[in-house]
């Protein structure tokens, strides 16, 4: 069950709160208060079984986005964190949660990856990166296969600077095409602690 995180939250705090298995998620968009998750089944990416859809390698042949990381992370938070409410649906992101992430990524421990087009963002994503962990957040698209190619983008990155662990706390269709997998809680702490001990950095 969750549990209600304090109002005076700082990034400290939240950073402590990953390190332990906890994530913070508000009941909407407008909802001030903020709620502590540790679910007792985890979803993660397994880094080394990956898997890119034969449609997306293809598309992306030809992308015609430019991928940037750390350029607008302000941007993304807020895109994501409105994206649900084009279709009167409400997102989990509110403003205590941009406040607190954006303070993270200015200390260098939040980051997003970005896809650009025409000088106008259109698609991307938005973490948190400890140690040798990375815990997907958000992500959002306002063009075709926006986000698929910033989440391909990030595992590109995260492999290639040594990362063991890319959660994404839960499975959702949209991430089954990329092989994501449920673990157990014990499991995940375990590789939680692993991926936290390694001397691994999130670098551009």
């Amino acid at each position: 069950m969750p549990t209600t995180a304090p109002q005076s939250l700082t990034s400290e705090e939240l950073l402590a709160a990953y390190a332990g298995g906890y994530f913070p998620m508000a009941d909407g968009r407008h909802n001030e208060e903020l709620h502590w998750y540790a679910p007792e089944i985890r979803g993660i990416l397994p880094l080394d079984a990956f898997h890119v859809p034969a449609s997306l390698r293809k598309f992306m042949r030809n992308c015609p986005y430019e991928v940037k990381m750390d350029t607008a992370f302000e941007s993304v938070i807020r895109a994501c964190a409105d994206a649900g409410t084009s279709d009167r649906k409400d997102t989990w992101i509110n403003d205590t949660i941009i406040a607190l992430y954006c303070e993270l990524a200015a200390m260098g421990f939040a980051h997003s990856v970005e896809c650009w087009q025409e000088g106008k963002l259109v698609g991307g994503l938005y973490g948190v990166s400890l140690g040798g962990a990375f815990f997907g957040e958000s992500m959002f698209s306002t063009a075709t296969n926006a986000s698929k190619v910033a989440l391909v983008h990030l595992v590109e990155h995260l492999k290639g600077c040594g990362f063991l662990l890319l959660d994404t706390q839960y499975v959702n269709d949209h991430l089954l095409q990329f092989g994501v997998t449920e673990i157990a809680r014990e499991d995940y702490m375990e590789r939680l602690a692993q991926a936290l001990a390694a001397n691994v950095r999130f670098q551009l």
